[in-house]
């Protein structure tokens, strides 16, 4: 299983000061993240606003799949107060990592903010690279299958449900899905069926 590697001292906020931007000091209560390379090793942390604010520092983000044992997918619409992507349908549960955190408890974390769900077992799919126009994430994918009932209970969630692969499918590029979402399905949709 993919880990994340820390360093025994707290690894150097970056981006590091130079002469034309000397830098400050994160303000107390700011969220910060590990900034990483490929094989997970951390070498620094940064402020949520810098990682997302196209500073392309790689940090690592986890993603969920819950599927059901009639083989449909749950999906998430995110709430229109999102910054990117307003109203599309993503993954059932994603989010960043916090510095310090382990990947499965940054996991349990999210889904339980998300969707009040705690109680399944998450099977590690795999972990890629995803780049934006804002941000450069990490991207650890995680799945488990049941018959859950899941209720979408924050403001980042607009509402969920359980989709068909081939509702799925037949909304593949036509703007209903995040772009991260739609390559990400491509990808493991197979994974996912061999899970049932």
């Amino acid at each position: 299983m993919f880990e994340l590697i820390y360093p025994v001292d707290p690894a150097p906020v970056l981006p590091l000061p130079t002469v034309d931007k000397p830098g400050s000091e994160p303000r107390t209560g700011t969220e910060m993240v590990p900034v990483v390379e490929e094989s997970g090793l951390v070498i620094g942390q940064a402020s949520r606003e810098t990682v997302h604010g196209g500073s392309m520092l790689l940090h690592p983000v986890v993603h969920l799949h819950v599927v059901n044992r009639g083989g449909e997918l749950f999906i998430q619409k995110r709430s229109m107060k999102k910054k990117q992507f307003p109203g599309m349908w993503d993954t059932a549960v994603g989010g960043h990592v916090d510095y310090g955190e382990r990947l499965e408890t940054a996991l349990f974390r999210e889904s339980f903010e998300e969707l009040d769900f705690r109680e399944y077992n998450p099977v590690y799919l795999k972990s890629y690279v995803w780049q934006s126009k804002v941000e450069k994430e990490l991207v650890n994918v995680y799945a488990t299958v049941g018959n859950f009932d899941l209720h979408p209970c924050n403001d980042e969630v607009a509402e969920g449900r359980y989709w068909n692969m081939d509702e799925v499918e037949s909304h593949l590029g036509k703007n209903v899905f995040t772009p991260n979402f739609e390559q990400e399905f491509v990808s493991i949709k197979d994974m996912l069926l061999a899970l049932l």
